[in-house]
């Protein structure tokens, strides 16, 4: 029988990597986007959901059209805004609740509709997006850091909630990642500290003790995993794909 798998904001970015591998493995692919255009060119084979992942509505529609194509086996609660580059006098509070709104409120209402599914099946996976701003915290980023380590409160909950119903729950926290979103990260941080967008670049990769940023594909390969039978034991975990992070934010 094939597996489905929903991942949200999987029409570009870290969610189009994690749809394609679940795609390349055999699942059965859902996704959710808000940018229409994005959801334009995805394979027609996925089931494309144009949602906003803070709407309680919109995911309530998902969810239901999922239930009646025969319930869910993975989640991959990937939405993400990196939200306003600011000292934290200087960060308005609507710029503050809507960066919270995607990064926490999205987590939530998929994993409130995922795990009914998931707990009758008896099984499944939770697979949430958090950040190494949520294990470390990072400067100028609050709204962002700050919902990504409640991403990884709302993770531990659900694996212990879950975890006798058979369904597991982890958290991936992915370094710097190469892309367009990143890019935007570096060129707003480069105007607040005053550096150039090279340095700031320079910043984030000398922060590893691998030295350099990762991929999306790299995220990709580990929610397959968590996924699948051979994490059928690895639940509550924060795992970082990050290069191993050893300074968050060595040039300030």
């Amino acid at each position: 029988m094939t597996c489905r798998v929903l991942v949200t904001a999987g029409a570009s970015g870290v969610g189009r990597a994690m749809a394609e591998a679940f795609d390349a493995a055999g699942y059965d692919v859902w996704i959710t986007d808000i940018d229409r255009a994005a959801l334009d060119g995805v394979p027609d084979h996925w089931t494309a959901h144009h949602a906003d992942v803070s709407d309680e509505g919109d995911m309530h529609a998902v969810f239901a059209a999922i239930s009646d194509a025969g319930g869910l086996d993975s989640l991959c609660a990937n939405a993400g805004i990196a939200g306003p580059t600011s000292a934290i006098e200087d960060i308005d509070l609507k710029d503050w609740r809507g960066c919270v709104a995607v990064n926490l409120d999205g987590a939530f209402l998929a994993a409130k509709y995922a795990a009914p599914m998931m707990k009758s099946a008896g099984a499944g996976s939770i697979i949430l997006t958090s950040s190494t701003a949520g294990q470390y915290g990072y400067p100028f980023r609050a709204p962002y850091a700050a919902a990504k380590w409640a991403v990884i409160g709302l993770m531990k909950t659900l694996a212990m909630e879950l975890g006798p119903h058979g369904v597991r729950a982890n958290a991936i926290c992915p370094g710097a990642v190469e892309g367009p979103r990143m890019e935007g990260v570096l060129a707003r941080e480069a105007a607040t500290k005053g550096m150039s967008r090279d340095e700031v670049y320079q910043g984030y990769a000398s922060g590893t003790s691998m030295g350099r940023f990762v991929e999306a594909q790299d995220i990709a390969n580990m929610a397959v995993f968590l996924a699948s039978g051979a994490a059928r034991l690895v639940s509550g975990q924060v795992i970082a794909v990050d290069g191993h992070t050893v300074n968050p934010d060595p040039k300030l």
